[in-house]
């Protein structure tokens, strides 16, 4: 499995790289441009990501921005919905108004810090990634 992560945070990131480096092979961003930048690469390179992990509150472009950018590219390329990367929301914002826009713009999943690693591990597995 390709992972990217996208966190601003130091620790944050240090966290879920341990924890989903198991799971696959993993590569790192610290803000939502350099996501997108990421993401392109990998389609390019076609070798697409099929786990994304973005943080909502990162620099230059935040997480809703990524989001949105990342699914406009995969409806650009044409990739079916069924195979376009699942996408985890990380965040501290747990209010209803945030939750609803990550799934409006296409997140699969909505996860509140500090992040549960045994509630992500069942979503992985839910989602079928491992």
């Amino acid at each position: 499995m390709r992972i990217l992560i996208a966190e601003d945070d130091f620790a944050s990131r240090k966290f879920i790289l341990k924890f989903l480096s198991v799971y696959g092979e993993c590569d790192v961003t610290v803000d939502g441009m350099e996501a997108v930048d990421a993401f392109m690469m990998a389609l390019e390179e076609d070798e697409p990501y099929d786990l994304i992990c973005l943080d909502v509150m990162m620099p230059v472009m935040d997480g809703y921005q990524a989001l949105k950018s990342i699914r406009e590219i995969e409806k650009q390329h044409n990739i079916p919905e069924e195979e376009r990367a699942k996408i985890i929301m990380t965040t501290a914002l747990n209010e209803q108004k945030n939750v609803k826009k990550a799934f409006e713009l296409g997140c699969t999943v909505y996860c509140a810090k500090p992040i549960d690693m045994e509630k992500l591990k069942s979503t992985l597995e839910m989602l079928e990634l491992i």
